[in-house]
């Protein structure tokens, strides 16, 4: 089974990109942010806590998140949800949690960087912001979760050059997806 990652900032298409990924090869789709929200969901005081750290735009403890996806991949090699492997989404954040994924989880086969720019990413959080209510798309959180982006995304991508795929994602939904493709064949070829 594969274990790719799929990073890039707030904004930048992600969420798009993994639901075509998953149709077409067949991986089990883990959002760090969807996890997140379902934890905060669930009423749980790990949830209350988290609510908090998020709403100030604030990151999450790593071993928390860890848990959470391990917890998930885990649960599906028991139960056989997936037969490709793991896309994880959003994760890691920053390099330290990449080298304890890799020592407590599984190392990892990919790294799809969806690359934007920072006004691209703003001018599309502000656009979800509109319909979503999350509690993290408002431009004060915004300006600061892509500042903290772009500062601790650089180490990831420096430290795993060789498994890291770097895509334009400022075209079309299409023409992402292609690129995301030509780099994903190989695994599964």
């Amino acid at each position: 089974m594969k274990t790719i990652w799929v990073i890039g900032g707030p904004g930048c298409g992600k969420g798009t990109q993994c639901s075509k990924i998953i149709d077409k090869y067949g991986l089990l789709h883990l959002s760090s942010g969807d996890l997140l929200r379902e934890e905060v969901a669930s009423g749980s005081s790990r949830g209350a806590s988290l609510q908090e750290l998020m709403s100030k735009g604030l990151f999450v403890p790593t071993d928390v998140v860890l848990s959470l996806i391990k917890e998930r991949m885990d649960k599906a090699r028991q139960d056989g949800s997936t037969k490709t492997g793991f896309l994880i989404d959003g994760y890691p954040r920053e390099l330290e949690q990449g080298l304890q994924f890799e020592k407590d989880v599984c190392p990892v086969d990919l790294i799809l960087f969806f690359d934007v720019k920072n006004d691209t990413m703003k001018a599309r959080l502000l656009g979800r912001a509109a319909v979503s209510g999350r509690a993290d798309d408002n431009e004060e959180t915004i300006v600061k979760r892509i500042e903290i982006f772009n500062e601790k995304n650089n180490k990831i991508v420096e430290h795993y050059k060789d498994k890291v795929v770097r895509i334009n994602a400022e075209g079309t939904i299409d023409s992402i997806f292609n690129e995301a493709s030509k780099a994903l064949e190989p695994l599964f070829s």
